[in-house]
This record gives C-alpha cells, sequence and structure tokens, in this order.
C-alpha cells in the first residue's frame, strides 16, 4: 500500500514515491483509491498511463470512491444483478453495432449530434485482457469515443458535472465541429471552473466521450464516480479518449457531463434509426 499525504492543494504532478514504485516494481494489479477533484486531473491521467504502458499491469481506477458504494450503492451488486447487468450491456452494443451517427436530445433542451463512423461501442461491465488494460470501479458504462470533430449542438448538463459534483443550476455548451465554443451558467464559480478545465491543453475542449449508464443500483451522489453509472442516464466529456478504441483526443484533461432523461436515436450505416433510450428509459 502507498499512502499519498492529502492536503488541501491539488496535486498535479506524479510524486517521487510513485515514481519509484512505476520504475522498479511490476505489480499484476493496481488499485487507485483517490478524492475527486477536477484540479488533479491531469495527475490521474499521468499515473493511468505510466501504470499501465507495460500493456500487462490490470487497473481499477476509483477517483472519489466510499465504502458507502460498496455496501449501499453501484458496486454492492450482487453476483446475479452483476450478470443481469453484463447481459444489458451486450444487447445495447449489439443494438450500437454500425452505428455511424447518434442524436441526443433532453427535457433540458440538450440537441447534439455526434459521428460515431469506425468507432466501437465497448463495456466496462466486462473485461477484453487484449484490449483493455484499466476501467473505473464501480462500472456501469457502455461507451464509446466519438469521432473527435463531430459534436454538433448544444449540451445542458442538469445533474452534475465530473470532479465538481452535483449542479443546482444547469450549465450549456455549445459544441461546433467537436469543440467546445461558448459556455453559459448562473452559477459562475461553476462556470470558471470548467472554463480553467478547458483552458488545459488544445485538446481539452474537444469531445472525448459518449456513455450510457446501466447500473441499476448506481445513485445520485455527489461523487461522480458512481452517478455517472445512473441507469437511463448519458454523459459526454470533453478531453483525453487514447484509452478508447480509435480515440485520438490526446488532452492531458477530461471532465464528464451528466444529464438526465436523455432521448437517443441511433442512425445507422444504412439510414435507418433506431430510438434506444426515450427520456431515460432503455427500448432494448
Amino acid at each position: 500500500m502507498i499512502v499519498l499525504q492529502t492536503n488541501s492543494k491539488p496535486r498535479t504532478e506524479v510524486p517521487a514515491q510513485l515514481l519509484e514504485v512505476f520504475a522498479t516494481r511490476k505489480p499484476d494489479i493496481y488499485v487507485n483509491l483517490m478524492r475527486e477533484n477536477r484540479e488533479e486531473t491531469p495527475f490521474r491521467i499521468s499515473t493511468v498511463k505510466m501504470q499501465t504502458r507495460d500493456h500487462r499491469s490490470r487497473l481499477g481506477h476509483c477517483p472519489g470512491v466510499t465504502i458507502d458504494m460498496l455496501t449501499e450503492g453501484a458496486l454492492a451488486l450482487s453476483s446475479i444483478e452483476h450478470k443481469a447487468m453484463q447481459s444489458h450491456a451486450e444487447r445495447l452494443m449489439q443494438t450500437l453495432n454500425n452505428t455511424a451517427k447518434v442524436e441526443i436530445s433532453s427535457p433540458a433542451g440538450t440537441s447534439l449530434t455526434l459521428s460515431t463512423e469506425k468507432r466501437a461501442f465497448f463495456t466496462d461491465t466486462k473485461l477484453d485482457w487484449k484490449s483493455m488494460k484499466w476501467m473505473n470501479l464501480p462500472t456501469g458504462e457502455v461507451i464509446v469515443a466519438p469521432v473527435e470533430d463531430s459534436l454538433e449542438g448544444k449540451l445542458v448538463c442538469d445533474m452534475a458535472i465530473g470532479g465538481i459534483g452535483k449542479l443546482n443550476t444547469p450549465v450549456e455548451i455549445v459544441s461546433k465541429n467537436g469543440k467546445a465554443e461558448t459556455l453559459h451558467s448562473k452559477d459562475q464559480k461553476i462556470l470558471r471552473r470548467v472554463k480553467q478545465t478547458f483552458e488545459t491543453d488544445d485538446w481539452s475542449d474537444v469531445v472525448g466521450e459518449f456513455a450510457f449508464g446501466i447500473n441499476p443500483k448506481a445513485r445520485f451522489v455527489n461523487e461522480f464516480l458512481e452517478a455517472e453509472k445512473i441507469l437511463g442516464t448519458i454523459h459526454l466529456a470533453f478531453g483525453a479518449n487514447t484509452d478508447m478504441p480509435g480515440g485520438k483526443n490526446q488532452s492531458k484533461n477530461h471532465i464528464d457531463m451528466l444529464i438526465a432523461k436523455p432521448t437517443v436515436t441511433a442512425i445507422m450505416e444504412n439510414g435507418t434509426a433506431n430510438v434506444v433510450l426515450d427520456q431515460g428509459l432503455f427500448k432494448i
């Protein structure tokens, strides 16, 4: 066990005691038990890359994990419940196979399109040891790395933001050619923190992830690690995605936006349309 001293100042660099571990030891498994702090995301991304660069060590990455998740929440699934979630993930991926475009709307005002052409959907509920070297714990998502220049329209985040927590007022982001162009919120403090994240580097305001929440025990708690898995929600992220199939976003940062009661329509390569979610209810 490697204990990192916690203080009020956000950690930005990988500390020497971890660098020594990565250089001198070859663990089979890492488990990262860390606090959730938006300002520490670049540190966490650097750490994950160092832990998995040998393509051998596996990683459970848990920023913001709590004991309560294990006893009552998204980590408390029984074996039967977890197998049912895996089956749901497989059916969802089958439905989304050969999807070229995704249309997203929500009662709060989200109206988006993005391309997933030649990008494979995958799930964190099952391990493909050949391609997946790490995942968040708890699990409960079906995920894709969108084509980086494809996001168009307005995203209204009305639930929570990764590293920030629950929102009292929505955050609106208008995107063009995959890149966030304008931001608006009545909460100036939240708006300032999101803008700071988008200014990390040239890739940090470019779309990096689109995902469905499918964990039936995930709750709307302040820890985004659990909230993003809520059954029937979706989240979009801006920033790093090079660990996902086809992902090309090289940012040092990653920020997630959780959306309530979404309607999601998958446009297939042959032009047919499948409504996958209807105001938060799966239609598969």
